[in-house]
């Protein structure tokens, strides 16, 4: 069965969400809706892109994902329909795709750009502020109900691609930044697994240095060290975590999205 993904910084108080369900469904009953997030920070374009590029590799091929964190909506900005690999995306082209967008072109996946103009598959009446309603969730439901991809408007090649932090190497590791808090307050950051391989059998030399604090080695699982204690670790997309074992990195730290963490090993 056709999967639709749902991810905005609607919050759920406004009815928003629920009538871009709405919309999908009266014109592709059945199809199953899948709610990414709904509480990406307001127009956090960045957060929105991360979110996407770790979830889309669990959803099966054809899946559509809808991400609508919009800031520019209703201005020059192209409205946009994307196949990166076996997927699709539908949203704004303001950079939201680029981390998918570069593993895609890792991988030597296929990529296709569409900017929506074929207002023949949109909602009859379009508002200038909210095109989440009125043209991604109709597009979505049309591509999930068989109409091609290239049906939906012109094709592009120079879709919108935002900076992103990356670490920098050092002479004895990385310096990265905090890029994500969870709900948890768990501190994402930049620096990952695949940067740490050379060294991974001796996690426990490993120092990371974060909010005036140092953290020595490195934990598999959050269980091996006392409630309350700091530790850092490879979460589950791959990226090196600062957690509180049982509480919040985030409140003990003080910490913010951005702040500098660095990693050395002796």
């Amino acid at each position: 069965m056709a999967t639709i993904s749902l991810m905005t910084d609607f919050g759920i108080k406004d009815g928003n969400v629920g009538v871009m369900k709405g919309v999908i469904w009266k014109i592709a009953p059945g199809v199953q809706i899948s709610d990414l997030s709904h509480m990406v920070g307001p127009h956090n374009i960045r957060e929105a892109a991360l979110i996407l590029f770790r979830s889309t590799p669990y959803f099966a091929p054809g899946a559509v994902h809808v991400v609508v964190v919009d800031p520019g909506v209703g201005t020059a900005r192209r409205p946009m329909a994307a196949k990166i690999g076996n997927q699709y995306f539908v949203g704004p082209d303001n950079g939201i795709i680029t981390l998918w967008l570069e593993r895609a072109e890792q991988l030597g996946e296929e990529i296709i750009f569409i900017h929506l103009t074929k207002s023949q598959y949109w909602l009859a009446e379009i508002s200038y502020v909210f095109h989440g309603r009125d043209i991604f969730s109709p597009v979505a439901a049309h591509l999930v109900s068989g109409v091609p991809l290239h049906e939906l408007g012109q094709p592009f090649n120079d879709p919108i691609r935002i900076a992103l932090p990356r670490p920098t190497a050092t002479a004895r590791g990385w310096l990265g930044e905090v890029i994500h808090i969870d709900h948890f307050g768990n501190l994402a950051t930049s620096i990952r697994a695949e940067q740490l391989a050379s060294h991974f059998d001796q996690k426990e030399k490993f120092m990371v240095r974060v909010g005036g604090k140092k953290i020595p080695g490195l934990v598999n699982t959050f269980g091996e060290r006392p409630v309350g204690e700091l530790v850092a670790l490879v979460g589950s997309t791959g990226n090196l975590v600062i957690s509180v074992v049982n509480g919040s990195a985030a409140s003990l730290l003080g910490s913010r999205v951005g702040d500098k963490v660095e990693l050395d090993w002796e």
